[in-house]
């Protein structure tokens, strides 16, 4: 089990980098960039609760199906409407009016935009905050 450990803990690690990186980048007037770290912040702890079971991915679709089958399964405290607020397999259209997570980090990413209207980025660092917390809080469960 050392050796989920020391990945979870590395994982924990860079989402918490990733996190503080979403203000850094704005700071430095990148925040078209924020969203990729958002999104990045929460995708590794995702990967450390995959660590926490004793598994790993190397996917995002094959990540983001486990964690839906741990739900499922009852196995963790978050809601797939908390994966949705990260990734919605059925949004498929109008991916610029999406506020999931990863169609900000994808249209900012692939279009010509170069920064987040403020009250943007605001509801995006919140949105990552508050799921930030709640993965975090869950994969700290049981481990203390």
């Amino acid at each position: 089990m050392e050796v989920y450990e020391e990945k979870i803990r590395g994982h924990i690690a860079k989402a918490n980098k990733n996190f503080h990186a979403i203000e850094d980048f704005r700071r430095v007037g990148h925040s078209d960039w924020s969203p990729s770290a958002a999104f990045y912040s929460i995708y590794h702890l995702l990967l450390a609760l995959l660590a926490k079971y004793g598994t790993e991915s190397r996917n995002q679709s094959c990540t983001f199906a486990f964690i839906e089958d741990l739900i499922d399964k009852g196995g963790i405290s978050l809601t797939k409407d908390d994966l949705k607020q990260i990734f919605d397999k059925g949004v498929k259209e109008n991916l610029e009016q999406s506020d999931k997570i990863l169609d900000v980090r994808e249209f900012t990413q692939y279009s010509t935009k170069t920064n987040m209207e403020d009250k943007e980025f605001e509801h995006m660092k919140n949105k990552t905050k508050i799921l930030f917390d709640r993965i975090k809080k869950e994969i700290e469960r049981g481990l203390e």
